[in-house]
């Protein structure tokens, strides 16, 4: 990361040989984010819905995604989520390391996405293991493993839709009686936004809270503030993952010949997004590291711009805001453990094991 940075003084786009064009500074980012007809998302063969697609067809499925996420949506799902939170973290043992990422991070992540799909509990262990394997693929980049995953993901959530037991109220049904541009969903359509749905959830809900639980067991300064001003949670927390950012890339292809911070980019063009070099370019926030909410607010790309702003920032704000809330407040202190912080390896984003002790 250090040399993306070194990379980004010098000049904030930069050719790659494995990413195409790296897009490293903050005002290039967003120049990709806003101009969805010259930099599209459509970059794979695979259907991906709503993210890798471009208007007019994004449009029709971002506003049946988005309508799960309405305030509305998340007044109603926010007592279950308090509980799941409360119940975890009254869980956790004080006083002895506990590992963060996988016993408070994966634990939310799963019970939080399998409750708010309204799956029954059991899927919870199936889900754990697909996540795994996911990863493991992810770190090995290994194209064939990565695509047995998938399709074992697309399997599992093909049985969920045949399940005539299923909760009638559960979100596949909603996604079954739902209609996009005059007509129901098709089977690979409901599959492509529930997997995409659960790989951003549960993938970025773990790496984040193990970044934010690490940041606070470093800082009892920020502890002690935030006990005494819970109000100032939310931003807190966006402002800390704009510092460590929980997810690493995002790819763009050019749809024609464009010049982009002096470099002349040909249609056909790859593109990636490194949105932590992005989230921490100096020209924008000064010192990266400076722990400035509010003022950092309007620039934080945490989850994304444009169009194709994440459309669970909804439920991952909550989530991440009432487990911070709650671990502050059933503990005196939040410390580091004995063994050090491990990170993930790119192209995983956060730690792969953070150790900290709660009194």
């Amino acid at each position: 990361m250090q040399l993306l940075a070194e990379l980004r003084s010098e000049a904030p786009v930069v050719k790659s040989q494995e990413h195409g064009w790296m897009v490293l500074g903050h005002a290039e980012v967003m120049e990709l984010l806003l101009d969805h007809e010259t930099f599209s998302n459509q970059v794979s063969s695979h259907l991906s819905i709503p993210n890798g697609m471009d208007p007019p067809q994004h449009t029709h499925f971002r506003s049946l995604i988005d309508s799960f996420f309405t305030p509305v949506a998340m007044a109603e799902f926010k007592p279950r989520c308090q509980e799941i939170v409360q119940e975890l973290v009254a869980s956790l043992p004080r006083d002895e390391d506990i590992e963060a990422v996988t016993k408070v991070g994966e634990e939310l992540a799963l019970r939080v996405q399998t409750a708010f799909m309204g799956w029954p509990a059991r899927i919870e262990e199936s889900l754990r293991a697909w996540t795994h394997a996911n990863l493991e693929a992810t770190r090995s980049r290994d194209q064939e493993a990565a695509a047995q995953v998938a399709q074992s993901f697309s399997d599992q959530v093909r049985e969920i839709i045949l399940d005539d037991g299923r909760s009638p109220v559960d979100a596949i049904s909603s996604l079954i009686s739902a209609k996009v541009d005059g007509r129901s969903l098709a089977e690979e359509e409901i599959v492509s936004i529930v997997r995409n749905w659960t790989m951003g959830e549960v993938g970025t809900i773990t790496s984040s809270v193990g970044i934010i639980v690490d940041h606070l067991a470093r800082d009892a300064d920020l502890q002690s503030d935030l006990r005494s001003h819970p109000d100032d949670l939310g931003m807190a927390v966006d402002e800390i993952l704009r510092i460590h950012g929980p997810l690493m890339t995002n790819r763009r292809v050019a749809t024609r010949r464009v010049e982009l911070a002096g470099q002349v980019i040909n249609k056909g063009d790859r593109l990636t997004i490194m949105w932590p070099q992005a989230n921490r370019d100096e020209s924008v926030f000064g010192d990266a590291d400076a722990f400035r909410p509010e003022a950092n607010a309007p620039m934080n790309l945490l989850y994304g711009g444009g169009i194709h702003i994440c459309p669970g920032a909804p439920l991952a704000r909550m989530q991440l805001t009432m487990i911070t809330r709650e671990l502050l407040q059933q503990s005196s202190s939040i410390e580091p453990g004995k063994d050090p912080s491990q990170r993930a390896v790119f192209p995983s984003g956060g730690f792969a094991a953070v150790w900290v002790r709660l009194r």
